[in-house]
């Protein structure tokens, strides 16, 4: 497998230092994280012009500047929840079920649940994105947030903030077998990738992928971390794959309820809870919902791009048996001896 040669990749960089950060990437970035920027190995982006390596990982200019923030000023508290996520993974599912498993005396499975009205990011959201992702100088006030607070987050376990990892805050953690995760990916950042770049072809999105050049990448490198750490501190972190996920919801809402410390109930179970959770978070109803089918989120992509076919091997309608037999061959060797495969 071609590896990316860091060494090669500062030099460049060190080239070209006295190139301007593009527009769009600068946009809110302080005069100290543009000067940062510059110093860091940094490749084609997907629906950036670059991808900067951080940390040990792929991200964006903007992420950047908000992920060094949240490690600096994230407290976090003893009754967190985390959802960490490779993108692409199951990560608005997972949102939903967290939510509407945490908050389920709050808010009944009704015409009135938040979960219909409000999109699950909004719900859950993200601390390089949304909490963390507007100018440094702006921090949030998260004190008067409602307690379990739920936080969602793609950077890898080494570079959470010290207080999630030192607190009794927990971790929910999913990842899907990476020939799916690479054909989504590629699919949804075509659709959300600004006007003025042009599309990315499919083979060089997979050569890219396959040097670990993708956003929170390198894939195998995100889920040992938090595979390992799950293994290590099984309190802290739960660690699902999205195929079982799909295999067995009954099961796994149950498993997740447990691992939060609010296990459902005999009553709960006999009075059909978990299955009006599992329904109301189910892709079929998220998909339907006119909250999640028009407008904008985030950085304005379309809602509706969130939801696409939550299919287990839709891959094959896209990568050739070489690319699979490739990308297979890589997982195996960066996965062997971890007790991980896919």
């Amino acid at each position: 497998m071609a590896q990316t040669n860091v060494t090669q990749l500062t030099e460049k960089n060190e080239s070209e230092k006295g190139e301007e950060i593009t527009i769009e990437e600068e946009d809110k970035l302080s005069e100290e994280c543009k000067e940062f920027i510059l110093s860091l190995p940094r490749e084609k982006g997907w629906r950036t012009r670059y991808l900067y390596l951080f940390q040990g990982f792929w991200c964006q200019a903007r992420e950047i500047q908000a992920i060094i923030t949240f490690q600096k000023h994230f407290q976090a508290k003893d009754s967190d929840v985390i959802v960490a996520t490779i993108p692409k993974s199951g990560t608005t599912w997972l949102k939903a079920l967290s939510f509407a498993i945490v908050n389920r005396h709050r808010f009944a499975i009704s015409i009135s649940h938040p979960l219909l009205t409000s999109n699950p990011h909004e719900l859950v959201p993200f601390l390089e994105y949304t909490v963390y992702g507007n100018a440094p100088s702006q921090f949030p006030n998260l004190s008067n947030m409602t307690e379990p607070r739920l936080f969602g987050t793609h950077i890898p376990f080494p570079s959470l903030s010290n207080s999630i990892k030192e607190s009794n805050s927990r971790i929910i953690y999913i990842c899907r077998n990476p020939l799916d995760t690479f054909v989504s990916s590629w699919i949804f950042l075509n659709k959300i990738k600004p006007e003025y770049l042009p599309e990315l072809a499919l083979e060089e999105a997979f050569d890219m992928y396959c040097k670990g050049i993708i956003g929170f990448g390198p894939t195998w490198n995100q889920m040992l971390g938090y595979w390992k750490e799950s293994i290590a501190r099984p309190s802290k972190i739960l660690f699902l794959k999205y195929e079982d996920l799909k295999k067995d919801i009954n099961f796994n809402v149950k498993r997740i309820a447990k691992f939060l410390g609010c296990p459902f109930t005999q009553e709960e179970e006999n009075s059909g809870v978990v299955k009006s959770i599992m329904e109301l978070c189910s892709f079929e109803k998220m998909k339907e919902l006119e909250v999640n089918k028009s407008g904008t989120f985030g950085r304005n992509f379309h809602r509706g791009y969130l939801f696409r076919k939550a299919e287990i091997g839709d891959w094959v309608n896209y990568l050739s048996p070489k690319m699979a037999a490739k990308l297979s061959q890589i997982m195996e060797e960066k996965l062997r001896g971890s007790g991980l495969s896919f």
